[in-house]
């Protein structure tokens, strides 16, 4: 494992909710971090274009936009409405110069599982084109099977490979997130799976809360949780990614505190315990 610093550091700004995108990439900036990926939301308050601007002239590198997906729906007409939502999303993320739009992939209660990952995979297979066409790459992200309800159907790294080996393009991939894959035992042979396919596009990290306080919005800093966090970036590294390691924590408390200050402690987890 490469020696501790701060080069490959990545912050999502849904870590960092209560700053407006542009004090946030101050914040980070001042903070000496690297990376940025933006939430997909964070760019609404100014716009796509002068969202842009202000990331471009930043000095950060823009990792990745999330999100988008959201793929599976009872009705037609909705499943066009996500195709359109799609498209948009690849637009905007080559706007603000992310290569990568990560895929929250969706699910609806009510449609059996297999038929979902039917919507997701056809729904990819649909906007992939577009992707192309404007040089964006496309990365599923699987979640925890608590959100396969109504948020994703894919809830194992195999599933999502699984997927990615029936599209057969080089322009999607995973993105491997430990907070919703550390529980699986097929973890490491999953991950080393989609490393031959040369399909680990982003990684996220954070911890898990022992015990969680709320599913969605008690992620823990690394390092206050219970996953092992040094041993899934080894077998990520083992199977190839040297990219960007971005911190996503969802939390209603952090969010209360001073955020500058919060930066810090960001920091000095990735550092010791990422």
């Amino acid at each position: 494992m490469a020696t501790a610093s701060l080069s490959r550091l990545c912050i999502h700004t849904v870590t960092t909710k209560p700053l407006a995108l542009p004090a946030a990439v101050s914040a980070y900036r001042h903070a000496g971090i690297a990376g940025i990926t933006v939430w997909r939301e964070a760019l609404a308050a100014l716009g796509v274009k002068e969202s842009a601007r202000i990331l471009a002239d930043s000095g950060l590198k823009v990792v990745s936009l999330c999100r988008g997906g959201f793929f599976p729906a009872p009705a037609k007409s909705d499943r066009q409405k996500a195709l359109d939502d799609n498209r948009l999303a690849i637009d905007e993320a080559r706007a603000i110069g992310a290569p990568l739009l990560v895929l929250v992939c969706g699910a609806v209660p009510g449609i059996p599982l297999p038929d979902a990952r039917r919507h997701i995979a056809d729904g990819i297979a649909a906007v992939l084109p577009h992707a192309a066409k404007l040089g964006v790459k496309l990365a599923v992200e699987p979640l925890h099977p608590m959100y396969a309800d109504t948020r994703s159907a894919i809830c194992t790294l195999a599933q999502a490979n699984d997927i990615i080996e029936k599209l057969h393009s080089p322009l999607v991939g995973v993105t491997i997130d430990v907070y919703h894959l550390w529980w699986d035992d097929q973890l490491e042979a999953q991950i080393a799976r989609a490393g031959r396919a040369k399909s680990i596009f982003s990684y996220h990290v954070c911890d898990w809360r022992s015990p969680t306080r709320d599913l969605l919005l008690d992620r823990a800093l690394m390092g206050e949780g219970c996953i092992p966090l040094r041993q899934i970036r080894s077998w990520v590294e083992n199977a190839g990614f040297d990219g960007m390691i971005e911190v996503e924590i969802f939390s209603t408390e952090f969010w209360r505190l001073n955020q500058l200050e919060f930066l810090e402690r960001v920091k000095s987890a990735y550092l010791e315990h990422a």
